[in-house]
C-alpha cells in the first residue's frame, strides 16, 4: 500500500466524514467534477478521496495558490494553475496534454468560484473534445459524506447532459450550503457556446 494511501485511510478512519464512493473507470483518465465547492476543505476531501483511490490525478486551480513557497507543494500534489484573468488556451493546453499521451484524472470544480456565479463549461469541453468520461464527485454536509458518484458520459446535448449531472447533485449540499450553485452552464441558455 502507498504512502498517500495510507495516508488517506488514517484521515478517514480519523474524520467525522465518511467516504461513499463508486470506483471510476480504472483505465487512468478522466474529469473528477469536485462540486459543491462551497469551502477550502473541499480541497483536502479532494486529496482524501484520490489518495485513497490510488488515482493519479491532477487539479486546477488559481495562479496565486502556486506563488512563493506554496509553489512546488502545490505542483508537487498535482496543480495546475490557471490565471483567471487570462484563461485563453488553458482548455487547449489540457487538450494537447491528453493528445500527447498523458493519463490522468483531471479534478475540476466547475463552479470556478465560489461567489454563485454558475459553472464554467471547460470540464465539458475537454471531456468532449478527448472522449473522457466524467465522474460526479461531491460534498454533502447533510449526510456528512463525501465521495465518488456515478461517472457519465457527455452526449454533446449540453442540456440533456445538465440534467442528469443537476439530477445527481440536487440533493448534495456541499461543505457550507449557502454558497452552493446550480450545476448550470451558459451554453444551456444560449449566452454561449461550449
Amino acid at each position: 500500500m502507498s504512502v498517500r494511501r495510507t495516508v488517506a485511510r488514517a484521515f478517514w478512519r480519523v474524520s467525522r466524514w465518511d467516504l461513499v464512493t463508486e470506483r471510476p473507470p480504472r483505465d487512468g483518465a478522466g474529469i473528477l467534477i469536485g462540486a459543491p465547492h462551497t469551502s477550502n476543505w473541499d480541497f483536502i476531501f479532494m486529496l482524501g478521496i484520490a489518495w485513497e483511490q490510488e488515482l493519479p490525478f491532477r487539479w486546477l486551480g488559481k495562479h496565486t495558490l502556486f506563488s512563493g513557497l506554496a509553489g512546488p507543494l502545490m505542483r508537487g500534489l498535482g496543480g495546475i494553475p490557471v490565471d483567471r484573468r487570462d484563461p485563453a488556451g488553458l482548455v487547449d493546453e489540457l487538450v494537447s496534454r491528453v493528445r500527447d499521451g498523458e493519463r490522468f484524472y483531471l479534478v475540476v470544480t466547475p463552479e470556478g468560484t465560489r461567489s454563485g456565479s454558475g459553472w464554467k463549461s471547460g470540464f465539458y469541453r475537454i471531456a468532449r473534445e478527448v472522449d473522457w468520461p466524467v465522474t460526479l464527485g461531491y460534498v454533502d454536509r447533510t449526510t456528512m459524506t463525501t465521495g465518488l458518484g456515478p461517472t457519465v458520459r457527455l452526449t454533446g446535448d449540453v442540456r440533456a447532459d445538465m440534467d442528469v449531472i443537476r439530477a445527481f447533485y440536487a440533493d448534495k449540499s456541499g461543505f457550507q450550503p449557502r454558497r452552493r450553485t446550480e450545476p448550470r452552464l451558459r451554453a444551456e441558455s444560449g449566452e454561449e457556446s461550449v
